[in-house]
C-alpha cells in the first residue's frame, strides 16, 4: 500500500486494511529512521571530542552530539542515543571502518529498510562486544540470526533475546557481565523547579528483581494477580482495589514507607547515629494561632500548618528561640514526643494503624495525638495517641479529620460538610488483648 492511498479515514478502514496501513507506516518509518541515524552518525562524527571547540555540537552551543540531536529534532534523550549509535554503525558500513564489525548484519538491515534504528540499538545493546571468552565471528552470527527474528518481534523482547543469545554463547563471561552491570548501577533524586523530585538511576538485575517483586505485591490485586482464601489476605487486596490512589502512587508511598521502616529498625549500621528525619521549621505563634505555614528543612517550599502539625505528632516540637539579629539564643528541650516504651505499649495495644480498613503493621506507623499538644493541650500519653500508618496520617491531617476517645474505644470523626451527617467511625485495634 503506498503512503498516497493512506488517506481514507482510519474508522472506515477494514480490519486487514488497518493493519496493511500499520504495516505500510512501518516500512516508511524504517526508512526514514534510516536516513535519521545516518545523519546522526554524520553529526556525530562531525563532533568528536577531538575537535574540541571547532565541533559541530559544540559550535551549536550543545555539549554533546546528542544534546544536539535532540534539540533539532525533538526526539527522547534515549531515542538521540539510539540515532546516534545506529548511525555510528552506519558510518562504520559506508567507510569499512572496522569499528564494530560484529554488527555489520544490524546495520545493513537498518540500510536496507529492514530494521528499525530502536530494534537495532536493542541487538547491539543487547548483544555486547567480544571479550576473551567469545569472539566476534560467534556475536556476528548472532546478529545475523537475530536480525532474521525482527520481523514480528518488539525492540524490548529483542534485546532479552540478544542477552539470552550472548549468556548462552558466552557462558565463561557471564559473571563478568554481570559484575559489569552492577558497576553501573545508581541512584538520583533531582530536585525540579515545581518543587518535586525526580528519581531517576539504574538497578542492576538483581537489585530490580527485589525491588520489583516488592512492588508487584503491593499492586498485584489490581493486575488480576493470585486469589487468595485467607480472609484477611481478601481483605486486603479489596481494599487495594478500592484505593482510590493510581498504581504508580501507591508504588510511590510504598516507597517511602519502606525507607521509613528501615530507618526506624536500623541500629546505626546503615544510616548512622542519627536516623534520617523531616525537620519542619515554623514559627510558635503559627503553631498557636493556626495561620501561616512552615518549611522543610534544606527545601526552599511552604507546606500547610496540617503537615506541620502531622509531623509534630510524631517528632515532637523542638523550640528554638532567637533574639531581633536573628541569632539563636536558645534550643529548648524536645516537648511531647511518644518515648519507645509507650511506641511499644501502643504497637501492643494497636496491632497496626488503626484507621478503619487499614492492615499496615505497627512497624509502618507513625504516633498521633487525637489532641494537638498547642492547639489542644494534649498529653502525650498512650490513652491520647493512636498509630497510624503515614498515608492516614497524611489523611487525618490534611482532610481535617479528628479521633475521639471515650474509655478504651476510639472513633474517626469526619469534618463537618454540607449535606452529610458526621458520623464516627469505629477504629478497633488489630490486638485483642
Amino acid at each position: 500500500m503506498s503512503l498516497a492511498a493512506l488517506a481514507s479515514p482510519v474508522s472506515s478502514l477494514s480490519d486487514g486494511a488497518l493493519l496493511d496501513e500499520q504495516r505500510a507506516l512501518a516500512a516508511e518509518r524504517r526508512r526514514v529512521d534510516a536516513r535519521s541515524a545516518e545523519v546522526a552518525g554524520e553529526i556525530a562524527r562531525r563532533s568528536r571530542r577531538e575537535l574540541g571547540v571547532r565541533g559541530l555540537a559544540v559550535r551549536e552551543g550543545a555539549r554533546s552530539p546528542e544534546e544536539l540531536i535532540q534539540r533539532v529534532t525533538g526526539v527522547t534523550g534515549r531515542e538521540a542515543r539510539s540515532l546516534t549509535q545506529v548511525g555510528s554503525l552506519l558510518d562504520d558500513l559506508a567507510g569499512g571502518s572496522s569499528g564494530a564489525p560484529w554488527l555489520s548484519p544490524v546495520a545493513a538491515a537498518v540500510r536496507d529498510g529492514d530494521l528499525g534504528v530502536a530494534s537495532a540499538d536493542a541487538i547491539r545493546a543487547g548483544l555486547g562486544e567480544p571479550s576473551a571468552t567469545i569472539a566476534a565471528e560467534v556475536l556476528t552470527g548472532i546478529a545475523r540470526r537475530l536480525v532474521g527474528e525482527a520481523g514480528g518481534v518488539g525492540a524490548d523482547r529483542l534485546a532479552a533475546r540478544a542477552r539470552e543469545e550472548r549468556d548462552a554463547a558466552d557462558e565463561a563471561g557471564i559473571a563478568e557481565r554481570e559484575q559489569a552491570r552492577r558497576d553501573r548501577r545508581y541512584l538520583r533524586l533531582m530536585p525540579q523547579w515545581d518543587g518535586m523530585t525526580k528519581v531517576v538511576g539504574l538497578l542492576d538485575p538483581e537489585s530490580a528483581a527485589l525491588v520489583s517483586d516488592a512492588f508487584d505485591r503491593i499492586t498485584s490485586p489490581r493486575r488480576n494477580g493470585p486469589r487468595f482464601v485467607d480472609p484477611r489476605e481478601q481483605l486486603r487486596e479489596e481494599a487495594i482495589i478500592a484505593d482510590p490512589r493510581t498504581n504508580d502512587q501507591l508504588v510511590h508511598d510504598a516507597f517511602v514507607e519502606m525507607v521509613a521502616v528501615a530507618s526506624r529498625a536500623d541500629e546505626g549500621a546503615v544510616f548512622g547515629s542519627r536516623a534520617p528525619a523531616v525537620r519542619v521549621h515554623v514559627r510558635g505563634e503559627a503553631l498557636a494561632r493556626r495561620e501561616g505555614s512552615g518549611r522543610i528543612e534544606g527545601r526552599s517550599d511552604a507546606v500547610s500548618l496540617e503537615t506541620v502539625e502531622r509531623h509534630t505528632c510524631d517528632s515532637g516540637v523542638l523550640p528554638i528561640g532567637f533574639d531581633t539579629d536573628g541569632q539563636v539564643v536558645n534550643v529548648g528541650r524536645r516537648q511531647r514526643l511518644f518515648t519507645t516504651r509507650q511506641r511499644i505499649g501502643m504497637a501492643a495495644r494497636d496491632g497496626g494503624c488503626r484507621f478503619p480498613g487499614c492492615d499496615r503493621p505497627p512497624g509502618w506507623t507513625e504516633a498521633h495525638h487525637i489532641d494537638e499538644f498547642l492547639r489542644d493541650e494534649g498529653k502525650t500519653d498512650i490513652a491520647d495517641g493512636v498509630l497510624l500508618c503515614r498515608f492516614h496520617h497524611m489523611f487525618v491531617h490534611n482532610h481535617r479529620w479528628r479521633i475521639v476517645r471515650e474509655r478504651a474505644e476510639y472513633y474517626a470523626v469526619p469534618p463537618p460538610a454540607p449535606g452529610r451527617i458526621r458520623e464516627r467511625v469505629a477504629m478497633p485495634p488489630k490486638n485483642r488483648v
